[in-house]
């Protein structure tokens, strides 16, 4: 098979039909697809079947030369692999060179995470802002931040919420979440309260044909992850500093929390959706340095 579109278009329909990972893992993965088949063009390689690991390696080291890091490494070395996978599944390569490849071990980095004081605050300054403005913007604003942490789901989640979703005799969500997997995941009171604030104001924004979606942006349609995102970087300009804190801080803190609240490690992988405990375990390294720093400050003979 010859190295052209047509290939990225079988390989597109597979990850839909076959795999059914969600849009932005698909976009990553036929970007991928198109760094190595420009690549291996400039090497000279024209069909599918002259692919061997070398060629690999080489587009993996040309990264590398232009400064990706060792994480970005790491992830196209699991998405060339899925790659490969698939095209000798197909009969397009002999083998699977790609299974060959290792990937670097990725740099360990503990999440941004907030203390409890530091969330209370940023809630605090939207609590007071929407009271003072009484604005559907502010009273929506209010309600997407303590959805975000009250329950610890994804931005992409919290955008795709109706209304319908919210079960109110169990403090719920019901949330589709990655690989379009349904869940449901506990939320707290004071988030079901600023929900509700939001219900009664939501009507001014709402238009007709997106009468379902919990969150609505300015004209009234399903609100972008843009705007969320937006929406959370002004609320933490509430705690100082000049780094931008995310709605994944909110997630990456509701989860510490948790576990530094005595929640047991599997309930915190359900309730964040993590198809591996392994990714949830990284919030068990968080919540034991910050207990080291607070005993290296508070003890005398630390």
């Amino acid at each position: 098979m010859s190295l052209d579109t047509g290939l990225a278009e079988a390989y597109r329909s597979h990850l839909i039909t076959e795999r059914n990972l969600s849009e932005n893992s698909i976009r990553a993965y036929l970007a991928d697809l198109e760094s190595l088949l420009l690549h291996i063009n400039q090497l000279g390689v024209t069909e599918f079947s002259q692919l061997d690991v070398n060629h690999l390696r080489s587009w993996l080291a040309n990264l590398q030369i232009k400064g990706a890091a060792r994480s970005s490494i790491t992830r196209r070395v699991v998405s060339v692999r899925a790659f490969t996978y698939w095209g000798a599944r197909n009969g397009w390569l002999s083998r699977d060179i790609g299974k060959d490849l290792i990937a670097p071990k990725p740099e360990k980095s503990l999440p941004k995470v907030l203390d409890v004081e530091g969330a209370a605050t940023a809630l605090e300054s939207l609590t007071v802002r929407a009271g003072e403005e009484k604005t559907p913007q502010s009273i929506r604003d209010l309600a997407i931040v303590e959805t975000l942490y009250g329950s610890g789901i994804r931005v992409s989640e919290l955008v795709g919420l109706d209304i319908s979703d919210i079960d109110r005799a169990r403090n719920t969500l019901r949330v589709i979440g990655k690989g379009n997997k349904e869940r449901v995941v506990p939320i707290g009171l004071p988030a079901l309260r600023a929900i509700d604030d939001w219900l009664v104001v939501r009507k001014e924004l709402v238009s007709e044909n997106v009468e379902s979606a919990l969150f609505v942006g300015a004209r009234g349609k399903r609100i972008d992850q843009r705007v969320v995102r937006e929406v959370v970087y002004d609320a933490m300009q509430a705690l100082g500093g000049n780094k931008k804190l995310g709605p994944h801080t909110l997630r990456h803190s509701a989860a510490t929390h948790l576990l530094e609240g005595g929640a047991d490690l599997r309930t915190v992988q359900e309730i964040l959706g993590h198809s591996s405990l392994s990714t949830t375990q990284i919030y068990t390294h968080v919540t034991q340095e910050r207990i080291k720093k607070a005993y290296e400050q508070a003890h005398p003979r630390a």
